[in-house]
């Protein structure tokens, strides 16, 4: 296993709740040493979508773990860990205790108990009721017992739900290592600026669909081409003319303020220099990741 095989393949995932259709024809690989991000607004369908693939919930389409459908493998933890909101457990539980019982089921040995709770800075929660961790202790938890059968793939439906700051730096950090181990991870979200730093490759949903599929780099890019120029000056008519004939698109904001897309700051400010209208304001403008995904993703993506 090298970094950038295929160890996920979900093709046509697809599920109705009544007359709604929640998802429709998603498919998405998941590859050895990368994080991918999977993102879409609340009720997009992400946590449909991994219930699919997991084999928790019945619908359209299937998917492969290495070649073979989830339900052929005899223990499926040493195959792939998810961890869907914290630890499930009853909540005066200690934690290790309740990592042992799970690794019992799992045929793990206890020592891999205290090993994850080492490598997610949980060494000393040990003896804490599950009802006594916070929300990034649970978080950890989560992922410690997701790990216990040391599976190749690991899944997380929006860890970082809730997390401070700090929690979040942790998440980012540990995720990018489990990557670099060969793992393959799909970490979903409903901020793209979270995936930005974490991320290798991002899968956006819109309205149950794939509307993004593409490397993270090729993301940015692409928001990076929707760069808007933000101009004032006391003559927005004089200049509208020579940008359209160039090429460019001057609109109004309101009072002297116009966005001009299409064009370089540098062309508008000689455009202008050329009409004679003195300028105020020349600033560019990138639109984030965040402003792709929730204004334009499905204008470029031609979702319907």
């Amino acid at each position: 296993m090298k970094k950038g095989d295929v160890l996920v393949e979900a093709r046509g995932l697809g599920r109705s709740f009544g007359a709604k259709r929640v998802l429709d024809s998603v498919s998405l690989d998941l590859r050895a040493g990368e994080v991918t991000g999977f993102v879409g607004a609340n009720g997009a369908g992400k946590t449909t979508a991994i219930q699919l693939m997991l084999g928790l919930l019945k619908g359209e389409g299937r998917t492969h773990f290495f070649g073979r459908p989830m339900d052929e493998w005899g223990a499926p933890g040493t195959v792939v860990g998810a961890v869907l909101g914290g630890v499930a457990g009853h909540p005066r539980h200690r934690l290790r205790a309740h990592l042992r019982m799970v690794a019992a089921g799992a045929s793990v040995p206890d020592s891999r108990v205290d090993e994850m709770l080492e490598t997610v800075g949980l060494a000393a929660a040990g003896r804490l009721r599950l009802s006594e961790l916070s929300l990034g202790m649970a978080q950890r938890s989560g992922i410690a017992q997701a790990l216990l059968g040391d599976p190749p793939v690991l899944i997380l439906d929006e860890p970082a739900n809730g997390l401070d700051p700090h929690s979040l730096r942790w998440l980012r950090e540990f995720l990018r290592v489990q990557a670099a181990l060969g793992r393959a991870v799909l970490v979903s979200s409903h901020l793209l600026s979270e995936m930005e730093q974490m991320a290798d490759r991002v899968v956006v949903l819109t309205r149950g669909r794939v509307a993004v599929d593409a490397p993270m780099a090729q993301v940015r890019e692409r928001a990076a081409g929707l760069r808007a120029v933000r101009v004032e000056a006391p003559d927005l008519s004089a200049l509208a003319s020579p940008v359209a004939a160039s090429g460019g698109q001057l609109t109004a904001t309101g009072g002297q303020c116009a966005i001009v897309t299409g064009l370089d700051r540098v062309r508008i400010g000689t455009l202008a220099l050329e009409a004679g209208v003195p300028l105020y304001e020349l600033r560019e403008e990138q639109p984030s990741l965040e402003d792709f995904y929730l204004g334009i993703a499905e204008e470029e993506f031609k979702i319907s």
